[in-house]
């Protein structure tokens, strides 16, 4: 008696564990896609947005809903069927990629968060995207009267004071008619040719810049501007930079020149003077030490702009002394906050270009 009592209690829990497993597996839906993930190929960049449906099915018993699609970014938009969509069923989330200034390739993932098991399905989308056909206004976005160009300033970065180096731009004639090609005002640093100097309606050449380090009389930071002739006329409206930073050569120092070489030191290198009133001129003195030892040479001190003023008290420090860098800026015509640079160059052949800052703020005067 005891035995079937026991057997009725067994097959009563068994049942209920049926029933509430099967209300469980009702609370969710299952959704079933005919892919999950898509490769759209080569797409032209301007060839506008690429479209795909991830098409599913309802393979469950319960209606479906999908309550969000979301992508990775915001070059994709995602659209899906709003409404349920009852068992067996079929739906879409529709993936359009806007390829526009994004070139290369490609790949992003869109969830779409549904009454589903862990609440989300990871969809992939990859591909290449074509660069479009530049114009020519695009490809030489530089207008310089007859010819247009990619940029209109050289750099050289650096170049030591006793080498050469040469460089060039790329230019094209959009002017409608042959165009001759001319210079004014090179510095004698500077070897400047246009290749082909006679260029021809949609013809392209190069401005090709030598620069020769050995003829120019500073170091640290030099800029040049060219101006351009066409067909001998002379136009100051139209030019190109030409920079670069001259060091001196250390290369050829031998290895007791190394250790017996200057060393330059400061007692300080940023000088915060807090807040002055416009107008007003603001003093400090940098010291400048010689830890070497041979002479330290002071080659320059060149500040950032004009409205501040950087002179040594002598250019040439023994070794173990020092010498003063008075610095003056003046505040006229400067308001809030200012950062200024005080380059110094010397034969320290570890440490030949040092910063040192000014900087603070100008207040408006009451």
């Amino acid at each position: 008696m005891k035995s079937t009592k026991y057997a009725v209690q067994l097959l009563t829990v068994a049942l209920l564990l049926f029933l509430g497993l099967n209300v469980v597996a009702q609370t969710t839906a299952e959704i079933t896609f005919e892919t999950m993930d898509h490769d759209f190929g080569k797409i032209k960049e301007d060839s506008g947005p690429a479209n795909f449906n991830f098409n599913f099915k309802n393979t469950s018993k319960i209606p479906l809903v999908i309550s969000n699609v979301s992508a990775s970014c915001g070059c994709t938009t995602p659209e899906w069927s709003k409404e349920p969509v009852l068992p067996g069923k079929s739906g879409f989330v529709k993936v359009s990629y806007n390829p526009l200034n994004r070139p290369g390739s490609f790949n992003k993932t869109i969830s779409v968060m549904a009454n589903i098991p862990n609440g989300v399905q990871v969809l992939k989308i990859s591909g290449e995207v074509l660069p479009k056909s530049l114009t020519v206004n695009e490809q030489y976005p530089i207008d310089l009267g007859k010819i247009r160009m990619l940029n209109n300033n050289l750099s050289f970065v650096r170049i030591k004071n006793d080498e050469k180096k040469t460089d060039s731009l790329k230019y094209i004639n959009t002017s409608g008619a042959k165009v001759v090609i001319g210079f004014k005002g090179v510095p004698a640093h500077l070897v400047v040719k246009a290749l082909p100097a006679v260029v021809e309606p949609n013809g392209t050449g190069y401005l090709v810049v030598t620069y020769d380090g050995t003829k120019v009389n500073d170091l640290g930071f030099q800029m040049a501007r060219i101006y351009l002739t066409y067909n001998g006329e002379e136009n100051y409206n139209f030019g190109v930079n030409v920079t670069a930073t001259v060091e001196e050569d250390f290369s050829k120092l031998s290895q007791k020149d190394l250790q017996n070489a200057p060393i330059i030191d400061f007692n300080e290198r940023v000088y915060d003077f807090k807040e002055v009133t416009e107008g007003k001129k603001v003093e400090y003195t940098f010291q400048i030490f010689n830890k070497g030892k041979s002479d330290l040479q002071i080659r320059s001190a060149k500040a950032s702009c004009g409205c501040t003023v950087a002179s040594p008290t002598s250019n040439v420090v023994k070794p173990g002394q020092s010498t003063d860098l008075k610095v003056v800026f003046d505040s006229t015509g400067k308001l809030g906050l200012q950062n200024k640079t005080i380059t110094v160059i010397s034969n320290d052949p570890n440490q030949s270009t040092s910063i040192l800052r000014i900087s603070g703020n100008v207040a408006k005067a009451q």
